[in-house]
């Protein structure tokens, strides 16, 4: 059952899940100028019958949501960026306990924005998600003290030619996952700054696996 709503800080939708993955939730992160209805399709695909959280973005930049400001393309409102990134812990906590989420099943899915808001979650910490898949994902700030992700998986899925989270930025994020204590991949695609089909069947190997 779809239930949209607009309480706990976020407009979003839950959808309950059926069957043998019922148990996991998909926290699905939209790009810029996406909503809460964007990534549906791609989290379905992903984990077919899983519960599905999908928040909107609160920032508006001409019209189109974002999770949080920047000030130019690649360039972050690093003050606005922690402010949202608090918004979204709580409203994640605040999912949890209305729609009785099992947060040790909770697994980010971000793309592009979406992904840099889940990956400046998980290096600010604690542990929020059980594990997180990040497309297009960039350095979202330097963290002055690492974060604590003890075993936490993450998947980084870049694209060699992506103009705005290069590999360059890719591989830097991969650096501080780990000295944070997460068990993070990166994978490569012949793309710029989209997600491909092989984006999603890699990702739905890396789901299968820890399920």
């Amino acid at each position: 059952m779809i239930k949209p709503s607009t309480d706990l800080e976020l407009v979003h939708r839950f959808t309950t899940g059926e069957g043998a993955n019922a148990g996991t939730t998909l926290l699905l992160l939209h790009g810029t100028g996406g909503d809460e209805n964007d990534l549906v399709p791609l989290g379905e695909s992903l984990l077919p019958g899983a519960a599905i959280l999908s928040p909107r973005g609160a920032v508006s930049e001409r019209g189109a949501p974002r999770f949080f400001k920047r000030l130019a393309e690649g360039v972050f409102d690093l003050e606005d960026l922690a402010l949202r990134t608090q918004q979204l812990i709580r409203f994640v906590n605040g999912a949890v306990e209305k729609y009785e989420i099992d947060s040790a099943k909770l697994i980010a899915v971000g793309f592009s924005n979406g992904a840099n808001i889940a990956a400046s979650v998980l290096l600010t910490g604690p542990t929020l998600f059980s594990a997180a898949i990040l497309f297009r994902a960039m350095v979202p700030f330097e963290p002055r003290t690492p974060a604590k992700l003890p075993g936490t998986p993450v998947l980084l899925s870049s694209g060699e030619w992506d103009p705005i989270a290069t590999p360059e930025q890719a591989r830097r994020l991969q650096s501080l996952l780990t000295t944070a204590g997460a068990v993070a991949t990166i994978n490569f695609f012949n793309a710029g700054h989209e997600i491909t089909n092989d984006d999603v069947l890699d990702a739905a190997h890396f789901i299968a696996a820890l399920t």
